[in-house]
């Protein structure tokens, strides 16, 4: 488990261990990284008063997804839909002030297939004039740059490949090399969108920073540095310049589905990913929030 900083998306920490411990425990550890600065933002597997409550104790803000098992009571309704309300009844020894955000969600993809969700988000950011409902909405739409993250360490960093190790010694030493080759891929590339202001981290290829870094060291480029000034940007930077993405690009999907246990090829294999539009409503669930489908 790690905790990834949205737009560089940069590793603050990781934690990782045996199955039998749950991903709230590892959470947990994941908290000495987080500051008064930060607004955490997480899935619904981490909506507990308890790891709620320990994030606020850190200074930090949350904006977290709540789960169908939770029924908020509203204390008060605000004008932009949203409403406030208590949380940690016969938990913690004093309830937590939370807002409350519910929204219908409508996707719409390429193939014209519509969908829509039900999102109810939990938020410590109570003032609705300086953080309106929709926008949180759009900000949580973020986190899905965690699972991009783990993309490019799991998918294209191992390229398919699994950890070789059969002690546990060896696997820590393992995860953490493949840890600090991303982070080190990721510091470059912030460094080189350092020397462009205005340029988006996102325009940035993850795939062009290894297959360039992979080349410089395969070929013992660069070893020693140039005379005269230092490049910030660097070869490594010149190369991920000079094969920008598009400086806008379409949010892409892919249908989700359970993935077959006794298959080792994903459940979306040969399926390409379609562009999507997506709408939200901010509205109040009178009937409480339905559970979501396993699909």
């Amino acid at each position: 488990m790690v905790l990834v900083e949205c737009g560089t998306r940069a590793l603050l920490a990781a934690a990782f261990g045996p199955e039998s411990e749950g991903e709230r425990t590892y959470a947990q550890r994941l908290l000495t990284a987080v500051n008064s600065s930060m607004l955490l933002l997480a899935d619904a597997g981490f909506d507990a008063v308890v790891f709620l409550h320990a994030i606020r104790e850190r200074g930090a803000q949350f904006l977290i997804r709540s789960s169908s098992s939770r029924i908020p009571t509203p204390a008060g309704r605000l004008g932009d839909g949203s409403y406030l309300a208590r949380l940690g009844y016969g938990v913690l020894p004093a309830l937590i002030r939370v807002r409350v955000i519910e929204a219908e969600i409508t996707v719409t993809l390429s193939d014209g297939t519509v969908r829509t969700e039900q999102w109810r988000l939990l938020t410590s950011l109570l003032d609705p004039d300086r953080y309106p409902a929709a926008e949180l909405v759009r900000i949580y739409h973020e986190r899905w740059q965690a699972e991009t993250t783990y993309f490019s360490i799991k998918a294209t960093l191992l390229d398919g490949r699994v950890l070789r190790s059969h002690s546990l010694d060896g696997i820590d030493q393992e995860v953490y090399a493949l840890l600090t080759a991303y982070q080190a891929l990721v510091r470059a590339a912030a460094d080189t969108v350092f020397t462009r202001p205005g340029l988006d981290m996102d325009r940035i290829s993850f795939t062009v920073l290894l297959t360039t870094a992979g080349d410089l060291v395969t070929t013992a480029t660069g070893i020693l540095p140039d005379p005269g000034p230092a490049d910030l940007a660097g070869q490594l930077g010149t190369a991920v310049l000079h094969a920008l993405l598009p400086a806008w690009r379409k949010p892409r999907v892919k249908a989700r589905t359970r993935k077959n246990p006794t298959s080792k090829y994903g459940p979306n294999a040969g399926q390409h990913p379609q562009t999507y539009t997506i709408h939200a409503e901010i509205t109040f669930f009178e009937n409480g929030l339905a559970s979501r489908s396993r699909r």
